[in-house]
């Protein structure tokens, strides 16, 4: 007799998929945790009295039509909006306004931005498709595909050449040949730029830097559903989760560190955890990041040393600031921004540079040096789901890049401060009124987000997207589909694996079905 039938190691939404999708099918599952909450990156955490964060994931990202069916998220609450986002320069430039609704916003490019900009987004979006199949963006229970694999994605020369892109191209190349014009597109390149490079540790102009823009350009299709904003935060996903496991009947213990996966003679028998104690069980399922599983958690001998190296290398290089901001009141935006002030656009404002300004501070960050205007990422949350804050308040959000990379600790506090002050400059410069706000805020480093969450690097991805950490170079749940780790019962299910990164759940969709289709 064992303590239970499966372990699953971390309460992250990728975690919790894997831990409610086995315990429904009937697996007697315990699922650990160190911290003293569930969710994870995926959590809505109150960092003040009253104020209520989405502490790191909080963007909607399409997944798996199958995998949004199995968990049910199409019956929670959401929010919904008519502009899913604002892009901007911060330079006196005409707003992008991201509808919602695709043909407002066809007729927004066209009338503000003009034809070139529908025909260069349409370009894009035609781009995008092939390298969008070959990824397996949104294939579920699929391994990657191999090479060969991918290119036989490609119906005709045209999305052999994006595949080609995706997998050797950058941003700015695909930028300057369907949105050539710098200056009159530079909002729109601005934004497309920060959505391909905040995954990776790579400017817009560097080689490889195309898969994450094809990775976060991917169009949901007949296989794949939008997650939409959800009411109360990501943290209502976790909830939900969570209610699908105990009602099951699963168990969750937090404040329970792993400290070893045990494994004897090829075969995993539990979990020993930091007090000492050990737990037994025929299967674990570890949602930590592939190579701390492999490298860390599992002892040495149990794998060979050619599996060893192979995890050894993945690139987890975070180079970003996370600020949460807890206002007294709304924030007032001045023209020409003032149809920033009304509510429905507090979802996502982007300030962004241009590629070309994020290529020069990328380049920086290596040297140390703090981006002197740093694009950002705000958010308004609360004015749209006034929950997350006190009457009359507001939780605010931003993400920044690049945040220097450094081992010098003496030297590190100071950086931080630095690049703090300004985003909130920046962000005061086009809402003059938002430093005088502030009543408290937190400011959160890659190191920060690495020691709170296990996060390598402070790497949300577990393992950045460039093309050399996706497709076949990304573990499933066995591991690298070339060379599976071989220890019976032991499966990865964490956002490094294929099919991550992102709130898609779908790598602890997998690592469930791998389970359970193993002891068919």
């Amino acid at each position: 007799m064992t303590d239970f039938d499966a372990i699953v190691v971390g309460a992250g939404h990728n975690g919790l998929t894997a831990a409610a999708l086995i315990q429904q099918a009937g697996l007697r599952t315990l699922c650990l945790d160190a911290k003293l909450y569930a969710g994870g990156m995926a959590s809505t955490v109150e960092l003040f009295d009253g104020y209520r964060f989405e502490i790191a994931g909080s963007v909607q990202v399409p997944t798996s039509a199958v995998v949004s069916r199995a968990l049910g998220l199409g019956e929670l609450p959401t929010v919904d909006l008519d502009v899913m986002s604002v892009q901007l320069r911060g330079i006196g430039d005409d707003p992008l306004i991201y509808y919602t609704d695709p043909m407002k916003l066809l007729t927004h490019l066209n009338e503000v931005h003009g034809a070139e900009a529908v025909n260069g987004m349409a370009g894009l979006m035609a781009w995008c498709q092939a390298p969008t199949r070959a990824l397996g963006r949104f294939d579920a229970a699929r391994p990657p595909k191999t090479l060969d694999e991918m290119y036989a994605c490609a119906t005709n020369e045209f999305e052999r050449q994006a595949i080609t892109d995706m997998l050797f191209g950058s941003v700015s190349d695909v930028l300057d040949r369907h949105l050539p014009d710098r200056e009159k597109h530079g909002a729109l390149r601005g934004m497309l730029a920060f959505l391909a490079v905040n995954t990776t540790y790579r400017g817009p102009a560097t080689p490889g830097s195309a898969a994450a823009l094809a990775f976060g350009l991917a169009v949901p299709d007949e296989n794949a559903t939008l997650i939409k904003k959800f009411r109360g935060g990501m943290g209502a996903v976790t909830e939900h989760l969570l209610s699908m496991f105990t009602a099951a009947g699963g168990e969750l213990r937090l404040r329970s560190k792993v400290d070893e996966i045990l494994a004897d003679d090829g075969r995993v028998g539990g979990v020993r955890l930091e007090d000492g104690s050990t737990l037994s069980a025929p299967v674990v399922v570890s949602a930590v990041a592939p190579d701390l599983t492999v490298n860390r958690l599992v002892d040495p001998n149990a794998v060979p040393p050619e599996v060893r190296e192979r995890f050894s290398h993945i690139d987890h290089r975070g180079s970003y600031l996370q600020m949460h901001f807890a206002l007294d009141g709304p924030p007032t935006f001045a023209e020409p921004y003032g149809v920033l002030n009304d509510p429905q656009y507090h979802s996502a404002i982007g300030i962004f540079s241009t590629p070309e300004e994020l290529q020069q501070q990328w380049e920086d960050s290596g040297r140390g040096v703090v981006p002197a205007d740093p694009s950002i990422a705000l958010q308004i949350p609360s004015a749209n789901d006034p929950g997350l804050a006190p009457p009359g308040k507001h939780a605010v959000s931003a993400f920044s890049l690049w945040f220097p990379l450094t081992e010098d600790r003496a030297g590190y506090g100071e950086l931080k401060a630095e690049m703090g002050q300004r985003v909130i400059d920046k962000i005061t410069r086009l809402a003059p009124g938002f430093e005088g706000l502030i009543l408290r805020h937190t400011t959160f480093t890659p190191k920060h987000m690495g020691t709170m969450f296990g996060a390598p690097g402070g790497d949300y991805c577990h393992g950045l997207i460039h093309p050399e950490q996706m497709g076949p170079n990304r573990p499933g749940p066995k591991g690298y589909v070339d060379q599976p780790i071989p220890i019976d019962g032991l499966y990865l299910a964490s956002a490094g694996c294929h099919g991550g990164p992102g709130i898609t759940f779908i790598p602890g969709y997998n690592a469930a079905q791998q389970v359970l289709g193993d002891r068919a």
